[in-house]
Protein backbone atom coordinates (compact mmCIF):
# COMPACT_ATOMS: atom_id res chain seq x y z
CA UNK A 1 0.00 0.00 0.00
CA UNK A 2 0.82 3.57 -0.14
CA UNK A 3 0.84 4.76 3.24
CA UNK A 4 0.67 2.83 7.03
CA UNK A 5 -2.02 3.56 8.65
CA UNK A 6 -1.57 3.17 12.70
CA UNK A 7 -5.50 3.61 14.17
CA UNK A 8 -5.03 2.06 17.73
CA UNK A 9 -3.78 5.11 19.72
CA UNK A 10 -7.78 6.61 18.86
CA UNK A 11 -8.68 3.89 21.59
CA UNK A 12 -9.18 3.57 25.06
CA UNK A 13 -6.63 0.47 26.04
CA UNK A 14 -3.60 2.68 24.03
CA UNK A 15 -4.83 6.34 25.87
CA UNK A 16 -7.37 5.82 28.59
CA UNK A 17 -10.36 7.31 29.16
CA UNK A 18 -10.68 9.90 25.95
CA UNK A 19 -10.23 7.11 23.81
CA UNK A 20 -13.29 4.91 21.97
CA UNK A 21 -13.55 1.86 24.17
CA UNK A 22 -13.39 -1.74 22.78
CA UNK A 23 -17.08 -2.55 22.92
CA UNK A 24 -18.06 0.38 20.91
CA UNK A 25 -15.39 0.19 18.44
CA UNK A 26 -16.52 -3.24 17.69
CA UNK A 27 -20.47 -2.48 18.05
CA UNK A 28 -19.42 0.62 15.14
CA UNK A 29 -17.31 -1.52 12.58
CA UNK A 30 -20.40 -4.31 12.72
CA UNK A 31 -22.64 -1.38 11.85
CA UNK A 32 -20.00 -0.45 9.27
CA UNK A 33 -20.27 -3.81 7.76
CA UNK A 34 -23.49 -3.24 5.99
CA UNK A 35 -22.31 -0.07 3.68
CA UNK A 36 -18.90 -2.08 3.37
CA UNK A 37 -21.35 -4.44 1.05
CA UNK A 38 -23.32 -1.73 -0.34
CA UNK A 39 -20.09 -0.02 -1.68
CA UNK A 40 -18.92 -3.43 -3.02
CA UNK A 41 -22.30 -3.99 -4.92
CA UNK A 42 -22.29 -0.13 -5.92
CA UNK A 43 -19.14 -0.54 -7.50
CA UNK A 44 -19.69 -3.93 -9.21
CA UNK A 45 -22.57 -2.53 -10.89
CA UNK A 46 -20.62 0.75 -11.57
CA UNK A 47 -23.11 2.75 -9.43
CA UNK A 48 -20.71 5.02 -8.05
CA UNK A 49 -18.87 6.49 -10.73
CA UNK A 50 -16.75 8.81 -8.40
CA UNK A 51 -15.26 6.35 -7.05
CA UNK A 52 -15.53 3.58 -10.53
CA UNK A 53 -13.83 6.00 -12.60
CA UNK A 54 -10.18 5.38 -11.72
CA UNK A 55 -10.51 1.82 -12.95
CA UNK A 56 -9.86 2.87 -16.83
CA UNK A 57 -8.79 5.89 -18.79
CA UNK A 58 -11.19 5.88 -21.46
CA UNK A 59 -12.71 9.40 -20.48
CA UNK A 60 -9.58 11.03 -20.59
CA UNK A 61 -8.89 11.60 -24.51
CA UNK A 62 -10.75 15.23 -24.67
CA UNK A 63 -8.82 16.67 -21.78
CA UNK A 64 -5.25 15.09 -22.70
CA UNK A 65 -5.64 16.63 -26.20
CA UNK A 66 -6.43 19.98 -24.97
CA UNK A 67 -3.85 19.43 -22.72
CA UNK A 68 -1.15 18.64 -24.88
CA UNK A 69 -2.55 21.67 -27.00
CA UNK A 70 -2.58 24.15 -24.24
CA UNK A 71 1.10 22.90 -22.59
CA UNK A 72 2.56 23.34 -26.14
CA UNK A 73 1.87 27.49 -26.53
CA UNK A 74 0.79 28.93 -23.31
CA UNK A 75 2.90 29.76 -20.37
CA UNK A 76 -0.45 30.37 -17.44
CA UNK A 77 -4.19 29.19 -17.09
CA UNK A 78 -6.95 30.56 -15.02
CA UNK A 79 -8.89 27.45 -13.62
CA UNK A 80 -12.36 29.62 -12.65
CA UNK A 81 -14.84 27.45 -10.44
CA UNK A 82 -15.58 27.08 -6.94
CA UNK A 83 -15.46 24.08 -3.81
CA UNK A 84 -15.15 20.93 -5.59
CA UNK A 85 -14.61 22.22 -8.76
CA UNK A 86 -11.37 23.64 -8.08
CA UNK A 87 -10.31 22.04 -4.05
CA UNK A 88 -9.98 19.00 -5.72
CA UNK A 89 -7.81 20.06 -8.49
CA UNK A 90 -5.31 22.02 -6.74
CA UNK A 91 -4.78 19.75 -3.83
CA UNK A 92 -3.65 17.22 -6.68
CA UNK A 93 -1.60 20.66 -8.43
CA UNK A 94 0.63 21.10 -5.68
CA UNK A 95 2.59 18.04 -6.81
CA UNK A 96 3.53 20.04 -10.27
CA UNK A 97 6.69 19.26 -11.38
CA UNK A 98 6.47 23.22 -12.48
CA UNK A 99 7.46 22.03 -16.16
CA UNK A 100 3.79 23.34 -17.80
CA UNK A 101 1.70 26.69 -17.52
CA UNK A 102 1.29 27.97 -14.34
CA UNK A 103 -1.88 27.63 -12.99
CA UNK A 104 -3.71 30.05 -11.09
CA UNK A 105 -7.08 28.74 -8.95
CA UNK A 106 -9.41 31.58 -9.13
CA UNK A 107 -11.71 30.31 -6.47
CA UNK A 108 -13.41 33.06 -5.38
CA UNK A 109 -14.94 36.53 -6.00
CA UNK A 110 -13.14 39.29 -4.29
CA UNK A 111 -12.86 42.17 -6.48
CA UNK A 112 -9.77 43.27 -5.88
CA UNK A 113 -7.78 39.24 -6.23
CA UNK A 114 -9.64 39.12 -9.87
CA UNK A 115 -8.34 42.44 -10.40
CA UNK A 116 -4.61 42.54 -9.32
CA UNK A 117 -4.56 38.87 -11.16
CA UNK A 118 -6.65 40.06 -14.50
CA UNK A 119 -3.81 43.34 -14.53
CA UNK A 120 -0.55 40.64 -15.22
CA UNK A 121 -2.24 38.21 -17.51
CA UNK A 122 -1.03 38.66 -20.66
CA UNK A 123 -4.30 37.06 -22.51
CA UNK A 124 -2.08 35.91 -25.72
CA UNK A 125 0.11 33.39 -23.56
CA UNK A 126 -2.90 32.67 -21.03
CA UNK A 127 -5.30 30.09 -20.91
CA UNK A 128 -9.04 29.89 -19.00
CA UNK A 129 -10.79 26.96 -17.98
CA UNK A 130 -14.17 27.39 -16.62
CA UNK A 131 -15.70 24.70 -14.46
CA UNK A 132 -18.96 23.95 -12.96
CA UNK A 133 -21.34 21.23 -12.88
CA UNK A 134 -24.31 22.76 -12.86
CA UNK A 135 -22.92 25.53 -15.32
CA UNK A 136 -24.99 28.20 -13.46
CA UNK A 137 -22.62 28.24 -10.38
CA UNK A 138 -23.16 32.08 -9.92
CA UNK A 139 -19.40 32.71 -8.71
CA UNK A 140 -18.12 31.19 -11.95
CA UNK A 141 -20.37 32.89 -13.86
CA UNK A 142 -19.59 36.18 -12.71
CA UNK A 143 -15.49 35.26 -13.08
CA UNK A 144 -16.26 34.00 -16.32
CA UNK A 145 -18.50 36.95 -17.31
CA UNK A 146 -15.56 39.20 -16.20
CA UNK A 147 -12.82 37.45 -17.92
CA UNK A 148 -13.95 36.09 -21.14
CA UNK A 149 -15.13 39.30 -22.66
CA UNK A 150 -11.59 40.76 -21.75
CA UNK A 151 -9.51 38.23 -23.10
CA UNK A 152 -12.35 38.29 -26.43
CA UNK A 153 -11.02 42.24 -26.90
CA UNK A 154 -7.41 41.12 -26.46
CA UNK A 155 -7.48 38.39 -28.52
CA UNK A 156 -10.30 38.57 -31.05
CA UNK A 157 -13.27 36.46 -31.00
CA UNK A 158 -11.71 34.54 -34.02
CA UNK A 159 -9.15 33.31 -31.27
CA UNK A 160 -10.60 32.96 -28.38
CA UNK A 161 -11.42 29.52 -28.49
CA UNK A 162 -7.81 28.47 -28.82
CA UNK A 163 -7.83 30.24 -25.09
CA UNK A 164 -10.45 29.13 -22.77
CA UNK A 165 -12.21 25.72 -22.62
CA UNK A 166 -15.33 24.99 -20.23
CA UNK A 167 -16.43 21.57 -18.07
CA UNK A 168 -20.09 21.11 -17.47
CA UNK A 169 -23.00 19.20 -17.48
CA UNK A 170 -24.48 18.07 -20.76
CA UNK A 171 -27.57 19.64 -21.85
CA UNK A 172 -28.99 23.47 -21.77
CA UNK A 173 -26.33 24.90 -19.04
CA UNK A 174 -24.98 28.71 -18.47
CA UNK A 175 -21.70 27.05 -18.88
CA UNK A 176 -22.40 25.55 -22.06
CA UNK A 177 -24.47 28.44 -23.65
CA UNK A 178 -21.96 30.77 -23.09
CA UNK A 179 -19.50 27.91 -24.88
CA UNK A 180 -21.43 27.79 -27.52
CA UNK A 181 -21.73 32.10 -28.50
CA UNK A 182 -17.98 32.13 -28.26
CA UNK A 183 -16.92 28.68 -29.72
CA UNK A 184 -15.15 27.14 -27.08
CA UNK A 185 -14.63 23.44 -26.49
CA UNK A 186 -16.67 21.88 -24.18
CA UNK A 187 -15.90 18.78 -22.54
CA UNK A 188 -19.03 16.75 -20.22
CA UNK A 189 -18.72 16.95 -16.59
CA UNK A 190 -20.08 13.35 -15.41
CA UNK A 191 -23.94 13.80 -14.01
CA UNK A 192 -23.47 11.34 -11.94
CA UNK A 193 -20.45 13.17 -9.95
CA UNK A 194 -20.55 15.47 -7.57
CA UNK A 195 -18.61 18.47 -6.80
CA UNK A 196 -16.86 17.37 -3.87
CA UNK A 197 -16.25 13.26 -5.43
CA UNK A 198 -15.02 14.95 -8.47
CA UNK A 199 -11.22 15.28 -8.19
CA UNK A 200 -10.56 11.65 -9.93
CA UNK A 201 -12.86 12.76 -13.16
CA UNK A 202 -11.76 15.09 -15.95
CA UNK A 203 -12.80 17.93 -13.33
CA UNK A 204 -9.20 17.25 -11.65
CA UNK A 205 -7.78 15.50 -14.38
CA UNK A 206 -7.35 18.31 -16.75
CA UNK A 207 -5.87 20.43 -14.30
CA UNK A 208 -2.98 18.22 -13.55
CA UNK A 209 -2.53 16.94 -17.33
CA UNK A 210 -2.17 20.83 -17.45
CA UNK A 211 0.47 20.49 -14.90
CA UNK A 212 2.38 17.76 -16.31
CA UNK A 213 1.00 15.47 -13.56
CA UNK A 214 1.14 11.21 -14.11
CA UNK A 215 -3.25 10.86 -13.94
CA UNK A 216 -3.12 7.03 -14.55
CA UNK A 217 -0.36 6.76 -11.14
CA UNK A 218 -3.33 9.03 -9.51
CA UNK A 219 -5.84 6.81 -10.55
CA UNK A 220 -3.69 3.74 -9.99
CA UNK A 221 -3.29 4.46 -6.61
CA UNK A 222 -6.47 5.26 -5.96
CA UNK A 223 -8.38 2.50 -7.67
CA UNK A 224 -5.35 0.23 -5.68
CA UNK A 225 -7.35 1.60 -2.15
CA UNK A 226 -10.82 1.33 -3.78
CA UNK A 227 -9.90 -2.49 -4.82
CA UNK A 228 -8.46 -3.58 -1.75
CA UNK A 229 -11.43 -1.86 0.36
CA UNK A 230 -14.79 -3.47 -1.38
CA UNK A 231 -12.50 -6.58 -1.12
CA UNK A 232 -11.79 -7.16 1.89
CA UNK A 233 -13.44 -10.30 3.03
CA UNK A 234 -13.88 -9.16 7.13
CA UNK A 235 -14.65 -5.38 8.04
CA UNK A 236 -11.63 -4.91 10.23
CA UNK A 237 -9.42 -5.27 7.09
CA UNK A 238 -11.30 -2.46 5.40
CA UNK A 239 -9.26 0.59 6.63
CA UNK A 240 -11.66 3.21 5.29
CA UNK A 241 -14.57 1.82 7.33
CA UNK A 242 -12.09 1.33 10.41
CA UNK A 243 -11.56 5.17 10.25
CA UNK A 244 -14.94 6.02 9.67
CA UNK A 245 -15.90 3.78 13.23
CA UNK A 246 -13.70 5.46 14.84
CA UNK A 247 -14.85 8.81 14.15
CA UNK A 248 -18.40 8.30 14.51
CA UNK A 249 -17.87 6.12 17.76
CA UNK A 250 -16.04 8.89 19.23
CA UNK A 251 -18.47 11.50 18.36
CA UNK A 252 -21.48 9.33 19.85
CA UNK A 253 -19.43 7.62 22.93
CA UNK A 254 -17.31 10.35 23.96
CA UNK A 255 -19.10 13.62 22.38
CA UNK A 256 -15.89 14.13 20.07
CA UNK A 257 -17.31 15.98 17.31
CA UNK A 258 -14.87 17.94 16.14
CA UNK A 259 -11.57 16.28 13.72
CA UNK A 260 -8.30 18.31 13.29
CA UNK A 261 -6.31 17.18 10.16
CA UNK A 262 -2.99 18.30 10.46
CA UNK A 263 -0.36 17.57 7.36
CA UNK A 264 3.78 17.68 7.72
CA UNK A 265 3.96 19.06 4.15
CA UNK A 266 3.29 21.97 1.85
CA UNK A 267 2.07 20.29 -0.71
CA UNK A 268 -0.73 18.88 1.54
CA UNK A 269 -1.94 21.74 3.10
CA UNK A 270 -4.51 21.77 0.15
CA UNK A 271 -5.22 18.24 0.87
CA UNK A 272 -6.60 19.82 4.52
CA UNK A 273 -9.09 22.00 2.65
CA UNK A 274 -10.36 19.22 0.31
CA UNK A 275 -10.81 16.87 3.37
CA UNK A 276 -12.50 19.95 5.42
CA UNK A 277 -15.53 20.36 2.30
CA UNK A 278 -15.41 16.36 1.59
CA UNK A 279 -16.14 16.52 5.65
CA UNK A 280 -18.36 19.33 6.20
CA UNK A 281 -21.09 19.13 3.25
CA UNK A 282 -21.05 15.06 3.18
CA UNK A 283 -21.83 14.96 7.21
CA UNK A 284 -23.19 18.01 8.32
CA UNK A 285 -27.12 17.10 7.99
CA UNK A 286 -29.82 16.53 10.17
CA UNK A 287 -28.26 17.81 12.99
CA UNK A 288 -25.93 15.37 13.20
CA UNK A 289 -21.93 15.49 11.62
CA UNK A 290 -18.20 16.13 12.54
CA UNK A 291 -16.37 19.41 12.12
CA UNK A 292 -13.56 19.02 10.05
CA UNK A 293 -10.44 21.61 11.31
CA UNK A 294 -7.27 22.11 8.92
CA UNK A 295 -3.85 22.15 10.49
CA UNK A 296 -0.14 22.44 9.18
CA UNK A 297 3.19 21.29 10.83
CA UNK A 298 5.26 22.81 12.04
CA UNK A 299 3.55 26.10 11.61
CA UNK A 300 0.26 25.28 13.85
CA UNK A 301 2.17 24.02 16.02
CA UNK A 302 2.90 27.57 17.28
CA UNK A 303 -0.54 28.36 17.20
CA UNK A 304 -2.85 25.64 17.86
CA UNK A 305 -1.23 22.99 19.53
CA UNK A 306 -1.04 24.12 23.43
CA UNK A 307 -5.36 24.33 22.58
CA UNK A 308 -4.69 20.90 20.80
CA UNK A 309 -3.19 19.73 24.53
CA UNK A 310 -4.48 21.03 27.17
CA UNK A 311 -7.43 22.66 25.80
CA UNK A 312 -10.85 20.89 25.48
CA UNK A 313 -10.99 16.93 24.87
CA UNK A 314 -14.04 17.21 21.96
CA UNK A 315 -11.30 16.49 19.21
CA UNK A 316 -9.82 13.75 17.56
CA UNK A 317 -6.48 13.60 15.73
CA UNK A 318 -5.80 12.42 11.98
CA UNK A 319 -1.56 13.07 10.96
CA UNK A 320 -0.44 12.73 7.31
CA UNK A 321 3.07 12.49 7.76
CA UNK A 322 5.53 11.67 4.59
CA UNK A 323 8.63 10.71 5.14
CA UNK A 324 10.89 13.69 5.11
CA UNK A 325 13.93 12.59 7.31
CA UNK A 326 16.93 12.91 5.28
CA UNK A 327 15.88 15.20 2.69
CA UNK A 328 16.82 18.82 2.29
CA UNK A 329 19.12 21.12 2.87
CA UNK A 330 21.60 20.58 5.66
CA UNK A 331 21.78 23.19 8.57
CA UNK A 332 25.53 24.19 9.37
CA UNK A 333 27.18 22.32 12.00
CA UNK A 334 29.11 25.51 13.56
CA UNK A 335 26.84 28.53 12.97
CA UNK A 336 24.80 25.93 14.78
CA UNK A 337 27.31 25.49 18.13
CA UNK A 338 27.60 29.45 17.85
CA UNK A 339 23.76 29.41 18.47
CA UNK A 340 23.62 26.97 20.86
CA UNK A 341 21.46 25.10 18.87
CA UNK A 342 23.81 21.64 18.56
CA UNK A 343 20.65 19.47 17.94
CA UNK A 344 20.55 21.39 14.95
CA UNK A 345 24.05 20.60 13.83
CA UNK A 346 24.27 19.19 10.61
CA UNK A 347 21.03 17.94 10.62
CA UNK A 348 18.40 18.26 7.26
CA UNK A 349 15.37 20.55 7.47
CA UNK A 350 13.23 17.40 6.80
CA UNK A 351 14.64 15.78 9.75
CA UNK A 352 13.52 18.50 11.61
CA UNK A 353 9.75 18.46 10.04
CA UNK A 354 10.10 14.36 10.61
CA UNK A 355 11.08 14.69 14.66
CA UNK A 356 7.90 17.31 15.05
CA UNK A 357 5.84 15.54 13.69
CA UNK A 358 6.55 12.35 15.58
CA UNK A 359 6.96 14.07 18.67
CA UNK A 360 3.79 15.68 18.15
CA UNK A 361 1.95 12.79 17.71
CA UNK A 362 3.52 11.29 20.91
CA UNK A 363 2.81 14.49 22.65
CA UNK A 364 -1.37 13.85 22.00
CA UNK A 365 -0.98 9.89 22.57
CA UNK A 366 0.35 11.23 26.47
CA UNK A 367 -2.21 13.75 26.78
CA UNK A 368 -4.93 11.58 26.04
CA UNK A 369 -5.94 12.68 22.62
CA UNK A 370 -7.21 10.04 20.36
CA UNK A 371 -4.38 10.33 17.47
CA UNK A 372 -4.45 8.20 14.16
CA UNK A 373 -1.01 8.37 11.86
CA UNK A 374 -1.13 7.95 8.17
CA UNK A 375 2.54 7.33 6.88
CA UNK A 376 3.58 8.25 3.42
CA UNK A 377 6.71 7.03 2.68
CA UNK A 378 6.62 8.35 -1.23
CA UNK A 379 4.62 11.43 -1.57
CA UNK A 380 3.56 11.00 -5.50
CA UNK A 381 1.06 11.11 -7.50
CA UNK A 382 -0.04 7.33 -6.92
CA UNK A 383 0.44 8.29 -3.02
CA UNK A 384 -2.20 10.91 -3.31
CA UNK A 385 -4.41 9.31 -5.12
CA UNK A 386 -4.57 6.58 -2.50
CA UNK A 387 -4.94 8.89 -0.05
CA UNK A 388 -7.76 10.90 -1.54
CA UNK A 389 -9.67 7.82 -2.11
CA UNK A 390 -9.31 6.59 1.48
CA UNK A 391 -11.14 9.92 2.61
CA UNK A 392 -13.95 9.49 0.26
CA UNK A 393 -14.42 5.98 0.95
CA UNK A 394 -14.55 6.75 5.00
CA UNK A 395 -16.87 9.86 4.15
CA UNK A 396 -19.05 7.79 2.27
CA UNK A 397 -18.76 4.70 5.23
CA UNK A 398 -19.08 7.64 8.15
CA UNK A 399 -22.27 8.88 6.26
CA UNK A 400 -23.91 5.84 6.30
CA UNK A 401 -23.24 5.29 10.83
CA UNK A 402 -24.74 8.94 11.01
CA UNK A 403 -27.38 7.85 8.98
CA UNK A 404 -27.26 10.84 6.38
CA UNK A 405 -26.92 11.06 2.18
CA UNK A 406 -23.18 11.64 1.92
CA UNK A 407 -23.75 13.17 -1.83
CA UNK A 408 -25.89 16.16 -1.22
CA UNK A 409 -26.11 19.00 0.51
CA UNK A 410 -29.45 20.34 0.56
CA UNK A 411 -29.34 23.40 3.36
CA UNK A 412 -26.77 25.29 0.93
CA UNK A 413 -30.08 26.14 -1.32
CA UNK A 414 -31.43 28.67 0.80
CA UNK A 415 -28.32 30.41 0.75
CA UNK A 416 -27.98 30.22 -3.06
CA UNK A 417 -31.65 31.65 -3.33
CA UNK A 418 -30.94 34.53 -1.14
CA UNK A 419 -28.23 35.34 -3.11
CA UNK A 420 -29.79 35.72 -6.57
CA UNK A 421 -32.41 37.54 -4.37
CA UNK A 422 -30.16 40.30 -3.28
CA UNK A 423 -28.18 40.43 -6.23
CA UNK A 424 -31.61 41.19 -8.51
CA UNK A 425 -32.21 44.58 -5.91
CA UNK A 426 -29.08 45.68 -6.36
CA UNK A 427 -28.10 48.58 -8.87
CA UNK A 428 -26.08 47.51 -11.84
Amino acid sequence: MRFSYVTETCLAPAIGNGGLSDDAFTRMLMAAAPAQDRLCQLCEADGLPALTVVRGDADLAAARALADDWRGRLDEVVVLGTGGSSLGAQTVCALAPGDGPRLHFLDNVDPATLAALQARLDPRRCGLLLVSKSGGTAETLAQALVLLPAFAAALGEERLPRHAAVITEPGARPLGEIAARHGLPRLDHHPDIGGRFSVFSIVGALPALLAGLDVAALRRGAAEVLEAAVGAERIESCEPAVGAAIAVGLLQEQGIGQSVFMTYRDALADLGLWFRQLWAESLGKDGTGLTPLRALGTADHHSQLQLYLAGPRDKMFTLVMPGTAGQGPRMDSELAAAAGAEALAGRRLGDLLDASARATAETLVRAGRPVRRIEVPTLDEAALGALMMHFMLETVIAADLLGVNAFDQPAVEAGKVLTRQYLAEARP
